[in-house]
């Protein structure tokens, strides 16, 4: 049972439990005593005298478990903590000798520990370097050779998720919807037809067939030609585009969804296979049922890291003047949304662009509430996973240590520019920061599925309520 506790819990139950036993002990010595005195008009001070003594007892005990839980408890999970937080993630810098001063050598060797972790990784990132580099070379040149060819590439996985598409691509396709990494297929060509084009494709034994497949809006049919790219790998789309178009974005791939399979119950999906939209808004004030949104800021985040191109930076008219004082906080002023969309336009973007994912924001319900208000108005309902980096700090590091963005940026080593915070994008970039460095530490805690991390949340829910319903 006691296993199942925090260790300040465990603290706290056996300073409870020395409490008691000392104040039975306390008891039974003054029964002893008043037994043997034989004295009845005596019995009345010795009570007196106990309930005086196990009050003494228990506020002594409770000074000692106050002080202990400052110098030597709170000190060695912060310490357990920061060491987690290494162990699992890229951070350089080494631990704050405040952090567990009062620990004496355990703080030093800990330091040392990561000290030379630090070295490991510094080595190892020189050789990562050179091969990121190699890495960066080959894409640059994939793109030049795409887009001097006059035709959109979709490469889908064998389960029909984006594993591969160039600009010519997006610039086609994104008026149906965002076209982003591990979206489905069949939000941009007809299902019916294409699956119909891939049977076709299937039994005349050929690499290409070329055929004419709708878009899923009915809006036209293009000229596809469909490549088998082999048994379990997917297949590729390419399709002829308007000569005056250019690229909107570069190359975007991930060749592992080629060979991922889908899970259907995301409660047992692991971490690192989900696909993430993390998101971040500014507003006219802090009340949800009366204030507007003025801007909107979010990233997809794909296989553990960010999907080149794949970011939302919209300003957000909300049909009102923004007060002074929150243009001072996020400096939009009524100028710059005066030609902006307005929060239905807006919201039917950020849909579009978070389909399929996981939200990820800080403060959740926050944010999600202006979008719920509007959800009726905006004719769709947002009701995807969220995972929120206020109550996975809780998981972490405990709910008595802060929980701010800046205070987690600092814990975890992450630097927050001046010039990017309370801008609706720059707080989500540092929210994807913080989040990234989580998911190896929760994993750590054996916390490996979305499933096992929102058990694990809904333990905190006194501190922010669990939106996963």
């Amino acid at each position: 049972m006691l296993d199942r506790l925090r260790p300040r819990q465990r603290t706290l139950a056996f300073f409870a439990l020395l409490a008691f036993g000392s104040i039975g002990v306390l008891a039974a010595a003054l029964v002893l005593a008043e037994a043997r005195l034989d004295q009845p008009q005596a019995r009345q001070a010795f009570i007196t005298a106990g309930i005086i003594g196990s009050f003494g007892i228990f506020g002594f005990v409770a000074v000692m478990w106050l002080i202990f839980d400052d110098m030597v408890v709170r000190p060695m999970e912060r310490l357990a903590a920061a060491m987690q937080a290494h162990a699992a993630t890229d951070m350089r810098r080494g631990i704050d000798a405040d952090t567990a001063r009062h620990l004496g050598d355990l703080a030093k060797g800990a330091a040392a520990l990561t000290s030379r972790l630090a070295s490991a990784r510094a080595e190892a990132d020189e050789n990562l370097a050179r091969y990121t580099s190699k890495l960066t070379t080959e894409r640059e040149h994939l793109t030049r050779i795409l887009s001097a060819i006059p035709a959109a590439v979709l490469m889908v996985s064998p389960d029909h998720r984006i594993a591969l598409y160039d600009g010519h691509a997006a610039l086609m396709l994104d008026d149906q919807h965002h076209l982003g990494l591990g979206q489905k297929i069949f939000d941009y060509f007809d299902e019916t037809y294409l699956r119909a084009a891939l049977a076709n494709l299937a039994r005349s034994g050929q690499a290409t067939l070329d055929q004419q497949i709708a878009t899923a809006d009915g809006a036209c049919l293009l000229d596809v030609s469909l490549h088998n790219l082999g048994r379990d790998q997917g297949y590729m789309l390419s399709f002829p585009v308007p000569r005056e178009a250019s690229p909107a974005r570069p190359v975007v791939f991930d060749f592992a969804m080629s060979t991922r399979t889908e899970t259907r119950d995301i409660q047992d999906v692991p971490l690192r296979d989900l696909t993430y939209v993390v998101f971040d808004t500014e507003t006219t004030g802090f009340l949800p049922n009366k204030d507007e949104v003025v801007q909107i800021g979010a990233l997809r985040v794909v296989n553990g890291q960010q999907a080149p191109g794949e970011v939302l930076d919209l300003l957000v008219n909300p049909g009102r003047a923004i007060p002074a004082s929150s243009t001072a906080v996020h400096r939009i002023t009524d100028a710059m949304v005066k030609d902006a969309p307005d929060m239905v336009h807006a919201g039917r973007k950020f849909h579009s662009f978070a389909r399929d994912a996981v939200l990820v924001a800080h403060n959740a319900p926050f944010d999600l509430s202006f979008f719920h208000r509007y959800a009726p108005k905006i004719g769709m309902k947002f009701d995807h996973p969220v995972l929120d980096t206020v109550l996975l700090s809780a998981v972490l590091f405990g709910i008595t240590e802060g929980h701010t963005l800046d205070e987690l940026a600092k814990r975890l080593g992450i630097e927050l520019l001046d010039k990017h915070r309370h801008t609706a994008i720059g707080d989500a970039i540092a929210t994807r920061d913080i989040f990234l460095r989580m998911i190896p530490m929760l994993e750590a805690r054996g916390l490996t599925t979305f499933g096992a991390v929102v058990n694990e949340i809904r333990k905190h829910k006194r501190l922010l309520p669990d939106m996963n319903g």
